[in-house]
């Protein structure tokens, strides 16, 4: 479990016969995508129901800042909740494929559902659905917002700054 794999156990009503480990393969198209969240500022943070070891040793390989273990539905919510209490007037997003991310996905300011592989109730849920599982999607779409952004406030200063002049120009 510390190096990030689930042990099963192969026994009988009076003795363990094997143990197994077991691990998802982490896809080198996360690496990627959490390093370029950080290069846009993101901080992240897993929450997962695996064990604390394994959360913690994904999160290592994949290089994300922190890593939460052991979570039920609640308990995610509850750590969203509390992300938002404490932010630092930055937002909040939530990264979610099932059943048990659906309550944190509608509480986080933006709720993203990996929509391949997602439930039903994930991606109903959340406010938006990335229809694969490339997280690499993720980053993208934080810079195309950001980039949408600007543009609508040069858009909205340049608006207001013409109705000044005319404005002016009327009273003249």
């Amino acid at each position: 479990e510390r190096q990030g794999k689930t042990a099963v156990l192969m026994v009988n009503q009076i003795e363990v016969h094997a143990i197994f480990a077991v691990a998802d393969t982490v896809r080198e198209t996360s690496r990627q995508a959490i390093a370029d969240l950080h290069s846009l500022g993101v901080k992240t943070l897993m929450l997962t129901g695996d064990n604390a070891h394994t959360a913690e040793a994904i999160a290592r390989e994949v290089g994300i800042d922190e890593a939460r273990g052991n979570l039920l539905p609640e308990d995610k919510l509850k750590t969203i909740e509390e992300l938002l209490t404490n932010r630092d007037g930055g937002k909040v997003g939530m990264v979610g494929d099932g059943i048990n991310d659906a309550p944190a996905l509608a509480r986080a300011d933006i709720g993203f559902a990996m929509g391949a592989a997602g439930t039903d109730t994930a991606i109903e849920t959340a406010d938006v659905a990335l229809m694969d599982d490339d997280l690499r999607k993720l980053p993208a779409f934080i810079a195309l917002s950001r980039a949408t952004s600007r543009v609508l406030w040069q858009n909205i200063s340049l608006a207001l700054g013409i109705k000044a002049l005319f404005f002016a120009l009327a009273l003249a």
